[in-house]
């Protein structure tokens, strides 16, 4: 099932650190509570995700594979 999201960041074909950096600028443009959907490719994000957002204080609703995608769904603190 997939999470609502009122932004976007298509970060697949890059190799971290892109999508985290990609990622962080986009959160820094948005309000508390918004959402941002991630779309990568690189398997190396799945670890950088998860320390990302505990790192940041922002929630990881959603992690998920879907063939070679990897979806990530964060909240801004």
């Amino acid at each position: 099932m997939s999470t609502e999201a009122e932004h976007e960041v298509d970060a697949r074909g890059l190799n971290c650190p892109l999508p985290i950096l990609r990622t962080k600028k986009a959160l820094n443009d948005m309000k508390s509570g918004e959402r941002l959907r991630v779309l990568a490719t690189d398997p190396a994000t799945v670890r950088d995700f998860e320390a990302f957002a505990r790192q940041t204080g922002n929630l990881l609703l959603e992690s998920t594979q879907s063939g070679s995608t990897y979806t990530y769904v964060l909240q801004r603190k």
